[in-house]
């Protein structure tokens, strides 16, 4: 596997996906064409569910984004799941900015509705 990258703009995140076990989304999410978008994302996935790492880390870092990013999120974060029928661990750190009620809100109800435990990490300024 190899490593994937692609840079933030003004509309989307920075996106890193490394086979030693991180995926990383930070920046913003407002993308017309989420799915279409992070379709690149989530091949990677299902290839490194095959193989993953003892550890595979999720983490969020998502200043806004809107609710066609939230469901490609909640697709991501569930395949991603997957390692743990490899006897493989899944952590899922989210991050809010200090005050940002919204974003830790939606952590949590994306938390909910996939039944995963999340760390929620307030990032002061």
């Amino acid at each position: 596997m190899q490593l994937f990258r692609k840079d933030q703009t003004k509309n989307s995140p920075e996106i890193i996906l490394d086979p030693g076990g991180i995926i990383r989304i930070k920046g913003r999410s407002i993308l017309e064409n989420a799915a279409d978008f992070y379709q690149p994302v989530l091949e990677w996935i299902a290839e490194y569910v095959k193989n993953p790492g003892q550890l595979t880390c999720i983490d969020i870092s998502l200043e806004y984004f809107n609710s066609a990013t939230a469901k490609v999120l909640i697709t991501l974060i569930q395949r991603t799941s997957a390692v743990t029928f490899r006897n493989a661990r899944l952590k899922v750190n989210w991050y809010y900015e200090d005050g940002d009620e919204d974003i830790l809100e939606r952590g949590e109800y994306i938390e909910s509705v996939l039944e995963t435990d999340f760390n929620f990490i307030k990032i002061k300024d």
